[in-house]
């Protein structure tokens, strides 16, 4: 069986039922956090959901609870909260992962690559030498070695283990 392009691996790339509203607001509204919605980790103004479509493994984003385009329209307190979770993240990734650098970014805007403009959120992404290969710049395709279900148990498990500071 080619893994490349097994329905059992890729079944999230084809489904064709979109869900109505919001991705982030229907995530957070969610009653308990599973492989399915893909929260990680849940705060008091923010939550942490793995990215459903991950240019690597352990693509997360932080998300806040307020459906807000940009980060300027938010309280300090729930910007804090965001940038908290951003530096648990990194700890997380570096103990699941042990990844060799990050990427960590803000795309406000449709014209600056948010593929959800609508409601701000911050990409934590885990990166390694020669994480992009001949797929990706050949063929346009990434491929990713874990199935997103195992990686939500990994990273959802690490969340609440003690960190030792960086």
């Amino acid at each position: 069986m080619d893994v490349l392009w097994s329905p059992w691996r890729m079944n999230y790339i084809q489904q064709q039922d979109k869900p109505d509203g919001c991705i982030f607001c229907n995530a957070a509204n969610a009653a308990e956090d599973t492989p399915d919605n893909l929260v990680v980790a849940r705060g008091e103004r923010a939550f942490v959901i793995l990215n459903r479509y991950p240019y690597t493994n352990g693509h997360l984003m932080v998300v806040p609870y307020v459906h807000e385009p940009s980060i300027e329209t938010l309280d300090a307190e729930t910007r804090g909260e965001m940038m908290e979770m951003v530096n648990q993240a990194l700890s997380v990734l570096r103990l699941v992962y042990n990844p060799q650098a990050f990427n960590v970014g803000i795309n406000i805007g449709e014209a600056a690559g948010a593929g959800v403009a609508e409601h701000v959120h911050i990409h934590v992404l885990p990166r390694w030498s020669g994480d992009t290969n001949f797929m990706t710049s050949v063929a346009a395709t990434r491929i990713i070695p874990e199935e997103l279900g195992q990686t939500f148990r990994r990273i959802h498990a690490a969340w609440n283990q003690p960190q030792n500071p960086s």
